[in-house]
């Protein structure tokens, strides 16, 4: 990813306040996730045809995670070993979540979009993260 479409996707030139807002942009939208989950499982179990307690614990892990990430963008310069962990775990739940949609779960059609559309905000996610932190690197050196 080029370093103009970073920054405009941030945009700042300077990397490590680009990679502090695309870390910010995770925890906010991945803890937004976790409270609905865990505030309307119920609901949103029925909707997305996923059973309810599932999503509560989803719900619960996902508001923690996003607490984590939020406070790991709140550092001036994120340490790059936390950062990669984070890219990771992004690349890792994508990659669940797809999983899951094809060998077990059974949602409704509107679920299985969800899924898939989660899967590909949060793999979007670990790519701006991983680009932006070879570009903070880039500049440490």
């Amino acid at each position: 990813m080029s370093q103009a479409l970073l920054s405009g996707l941030a945009r700042t030139t300077a990397p490590h306040a680009m990679l502090r807002r695309f870390l910010a942009l995770d925890a906010v939208v991945t803890g937004a996730n976790g409270l609905a989950y865990a505030a309307a499982s119920g609901p949103l179990g029925r909707l997305l045809g996923v059973d309810g307690t599932l999503l509560l614990g989803l719900g619960l892990f996902l508001t923690a995670y996003g607490a984590a990430v939020g406070l790991l963008a709140s550092r001036p310069v994120p340490p790059a070993t936390a950062v990669k962990a984070v890219v990771d775990a992004n690349l890792l739940w994508a990659a669940l979540g797809v999983a899951a949609l094809a060998l077990w779960l059974e949602p409704t059609a509107t679920g299985a979009v969800w899924t898939v559309l989660q899967a590909l905000a949060v793999a979007g996610f670990a790519v701006l993260q991983w680009s932006a932190l070879k570009a903070a690197e880039g500049v440490s050196r």
